[in-house]
């Protein structure tokens, strides 16, 4: 992978899109190393959590590539689209946790790379935005379904029709972003989350990202079948009985071994 650095910090991975000249942006070879770092997480059993950042200090991912863009076909971007997408959608359904660390710019196919993670938090000097409507064309990967999940559709469409940009403070205020930090600050708060993250059962929080993500596809009588199915599979695991036989004993759980 030439644009995506990988680095392992015990149980967490911090992953950084890397290509600061051209503000991380988007390209078919930027979607073919975020696919490949998918695959090697995936494989990975040692990493429970995954920090995902843009390199520098200017931009998370400034938007998918215009100059790659300008010349498709209505089926050449159908199919940049698809690809785009698929990349997403198999971040978003890994089955550890993701946090988006957005250092910067996150517009168009960058904001809809930061809504495929499962938590969003910020630096101060973020900016989020959908501009594709400035550009003749929809957002293209996502944004105009997980933006409504996220926000509302109002607030979305708001957002989307005006291809207007918003700063920190107003994605949080409006739940796009969980938490906003001074730059210098960002990093250690995403890796300190994750490690978080890392240090509770395995099997556990994979169960409930499986059924939070799951149940909110279907009605909730189906939803809480989700939820049961998934609660019932944590029991007999190594990690169950050595969480709950600590509590019983009074005394602190032994590291969970994903067992």
């Amino acid at each position: 992978m030439t644009n995506v650095l990988l680095e392992k910090k015990g149980n967490i991975a911090v992953a950084t899109i890397n290509r600061p000249k051209a503000l991380n942006a988007l390209n078919s070879e930027v979607l073919e190393d975020l696919n490949e770092l998918v695959e090697l997480v995936n494989a990975d059993e040692e990493i429970r959590a995954l920090v995902l950042t843009g390199s520098g200090e200017k931009a998370f991912v400034a938007g998918a590539d215009i100059g790659e863009m300008s010349t498709l076909t209505k089926a050449g971007g159908e199919a940049f689209g698809k690809k785009g997408n698929d990349v997403f959608r198999k971040l978003e359904t890994m089955s550890i946790p993701t946090i988006a660390a957005v250092n910067g710019f996150a517009l168009g196919g960058g904001c809809e790379l930061s809504m495929s993670c499962d938590i969003r938090i910020c630096a101060d000097t973020a900016v989020f935005g959908q501009p594709e409507t400035g550009l003749g064309i929809t957002p293209g990967f996502g944004g105009t379904q997980r933006l409504a999940r996220l926000v509302g559709p109002g607030m979305a469409k708001q957002l989307i029709y005006s291809a207007k940009n918003i700063k920190a403070d107003e994605a949080l205020r409006i739940g796009l972003v969980n938490a906003v930090y001074p730059l210098e600050e960002l990093m250690p708060a995403a890796e300190k989350l994750a490690a978080t993250i890392a240090k509770n059962a395995p099997i556990a929080v994979r169960a409930c990202k499986k059924a939070i993500n799951d149940g909110l596809q279907v009605d909730m009588d189906a939803a809480v079948v989700i939820e049961e199915k998934l609660f019932g599979s944590c029991f007999e695991t190594e990690d169950q009985k050595e969480g709950m036989g600590a509590f019983l004993e009074k005394r602190k759980h032994e590291p969970y071994q994903n067992k």
